[in-house]
């Protein structure tokens, strides 16, 4: 893929709405594009997060440990997802585990990267706060609904 094809890809990423074409061509330069064949586990369930990954090609099958010890699938991602996000914000841990179902490729997008393009261009910053809290209240009314619904 092209720098374009990723930047046009990130347009697509709610995260980095409002993010000018400038801001995503400097985030795809820096970021690290990885290969996956079929059957290679991207990340573990438990591990720390250090980084987010964007799908550009394939399917990824997003998995989490059972209480009984098995693997429970909770969805697959394909192209143009975006896979924990957070990560590239504050120190997380992967709560799944991301295994390629058929060769892919993904983005890998460090916080050390995304920290320093905040760092440089606060406007990346304000716009990203905003987000942030938007989806944490669509995320809390959500949550609340379903509460009402169930009690």
């Amino acid at each position: 893929m092209a720098l374009k094809d990723d930047i046009s890809l990130f347009m697509q990423l709610s995260i980095f709405e409002g993010l000018t074409e400038e801001h995503l061509r400097l985030l795809a330069f820096g970021a690290e594009r990885r290969r996956l064949e079929k059957g290679h586990v991207l990340f573990r369930q438990g591990a720390a997060a250090d980084s987010a990954f964007v799908i550009t090609q394939g399917k990824l099958k997003l998995t989490m440990h059972s209480v009984s010890g098995g693997e429970r699938l909770l969805s697959e991602a394909g192209p143009g997802s975006i896979l924990t996000e957070i990560a590239m914000i504050a120190d997380a841990e992967r709560h799944f585990t991301a295994t390629a179902t058929e060769d892919s490729e993904v983005i890998r997008i460090s916080r050390m990267l995304f920290h320093r393009m905040l760092e440089e261009y606060p406007e990346v910053a304000i716009a990203t706060d905003r987000r942030l809290r938007e989806n944490f209240s669509r995320l809390a009314a959500a949550a609340q609904a379903h509460a009402d619904k169930s009690g």
